[in-house]
């Protein structure tokens, strides 16, 4: 390897060797032409790059220190003795005073004027924050906003004259294989480049509700967070967030917030300070092959509506529970998770078209899109009232005993006030029930997309899918009977 290139030559000649046949002439056999594949020289780009990211350094507040050297050994006669046993101990014990700890991180200029983005798990709980640029330049940093569910942060500095600053690109151009570039502060090193490939997109981590990271392997290490992922055109397409890794430091498997998600957020970051996503008002679940089954659809598709929030855009809407949002806005529902990104980028009071499937058939309504943040003000506000006592009644079926619900079995398991149906009692551990994980204090609200008033409702339903011929029937279900824990479960009908 020479110059700026790397060349990586592949020659099939040496595979040729040991196809000779013995007694053959060697001149008989042809070698393939070597094959030469150049890897890209990411030279300039660097040096072009390099003056827009920034170290980030964060000072924190910690408890008092416990750490302390051991008392060394005195006789017994020693006058020093009881003054060391104290000055020890306290020095074990810590004083209780805050101790200043110091982290670091990433980040990358977008505006010239001093606004830098980067993560908000580095920048959380800072009692100061110091930018670094890479001509030292240390300049202090506020806080403009920050935004936890996508774990992003903006930051503004104040310096004498403009700084370099990189533009965002379009992430959802990106491809699978794509080579990417991803700068940083790993470890505290300072500026450093890796070079990678885009390996995968739109996972999903469990690392917060609009999870849609890019997978890349160029190296992404501690202190990393914050940092931009480059494509080879010198924009931004990914902001690096977390590492897979058992070992501490890169194994090759990291991820970065894509461009198109952080636009958004950090537009209103700096607008507002903080954000302002979409609200419809549901709480939904995937659709499994069972569940697709039980709704007669073709296959598995678009969010299944667990719950409507009462007061909310959807329930004004009429969009119902068991309804399956397959569009919003015109952009369509694949998978459960597709649907709470698109509603949170959708503009506040803007009224758009809903798709949903309902009972087989597709239904559009028109809903107008409230603001998450008093959404979720609402749901923690919300109370119920306690309905009046019904008659018990119980019936054993799918390897269970269900109840009508009553004063009493309400107080017996806590079940929420607002919650109706019928509480599972009893489950057998061989039974359909047990295998769909239902369990003593589990209220069925729903079955076969019906109403249940009472368990008599329940066996009705179970006939009517055996008379369909179906293998399951679909109940919706208020797990350990709480109005946050709804879902969907489809039951079989034979174990």
């Amino acid at each position: 390897m020479s110059g700026n290139r790397n060349i990586l030559r592949t020659s099939a000649a040496a595979l040729a060797l040991g196809l000779v046949m013995w007694g053959a002439s060697p001149s008989a056999v042809t070698p393939a032409a070597a094959q030469t594949v150049e890897l890209p020289s990411i030279a300039d780009l660097t040096d072009k790059l390099l003056p827009a990211v920034v170290e980030i350094t964060i000072e924190t507040k910690g408890p008092g220190t416990t750490v302390a050297p051991s008392m060394p050994e005195l006789p017994d006669n020693s006058p020093f003795k009881d003054f060391f046993e104290d000055f020890f101990k306290r020095q074990q014990e810590g004083d209780g005073q805050p101790r200043t700890m110091t982290s670091m991180g990433s980040g990358f200029v977008i505006d010239p004027a001093g606004l830098i983005v980067t993560n908000n798990h580095v920048v959380e709980g800072a009692e100061s924050i110091e930018v670094h640029l890479q001509d030292d330049t240390q300049l202090k940093a506020e806080v403009v906003g920050r935004d936890p569910k996508t774990d992003l942060a903006v930051l503004r500095v104040k310096p004498a004259a403009p700084l370099a600053s990189v533009a965002m690109g379009d992430s959802d151009r990106l491809r699978i294989g794509e080579w990417v570039v991803a700068i940083g502060n790993p470890f505290g090193l300072g500026g450093s480049v890796s070079l990678g490939i885009v390996s995968a997109r739109n996972r999903d981590i469990s690392a917060g509700p609009y999870d849609d990271f890019i997978q890349t392997d160029a190296a992404i290490n501690k202190g990393n967070s914050g940092g931009p992922l480059f494509n080879l055109k010198g924009e931004v397409v990914g902001i690096n967030t977390a590492i897979f890794s058992p070992t501490g430091g890169s194994v090759g498997i990291g991820f970065s917030v894509p461009a198109n998600t952080a636009k958004g957020v950090i537009d209103q970051l700096i607008k507002y300070g903080e954000t302002r996503r979409g609200w419809l008002g549901v709480k939904i679940q995937s659709v499994t092959d069972d569940i697709a089954e039980s709704m007669n659809l073709d296959k598995p598709r678009g969010a299944l509506i667990a719950d409507v929030t009462k007061p909310g855009p959807a329930e004004k809407a009429g969009i119902e529970a068991g309804d399956v949002v397959i569009e919003f806005d015109g952009r369509p529902v694949n998978e459960m998770r597709d649907l709470p990104r698109i509603v949170a980028e959708t503009e506040i009071g803007k009224s758009v078209t809903v798709k949903v499937l309902r009972k087989g058939k597709e239904v559009s309504v028109t809903a107008e899109v409230g603001r998450l943040e008093d959404g979720e003000k609402i749901v923690a506000a919300q109370s119920g009232q306690t309905p009046p006592a019904t008659a018990p009644a119980s019936v054993s079926v799918l390897g269970m005993t269900v109840t009508t619900l009553s004063d009493e079995l309400r107080a017996k398991f806590s079940i929420d006030a607002d919650i109706k149906g019928a509480v599972v009692t009893e489950v057998a551990a061989d039974g359909p029930a047990a295998e769909r994980n239902l369990q003593p204090g589990d209220v069925i609200t729903e079955a076969g997309e019906k109403e249940v008033t009472g368990a008599a409702d329940i066996a009705e339903r179970v006939k009517e899918a055996e008379a369909a011929k179906k293998n399951s029937v679909l109940m919706l279900v208020a797990k350990g009977g709480k109005q946050g824990e709804m879902r969907f479960i489809a039951v079989k009908i034979k174990p």
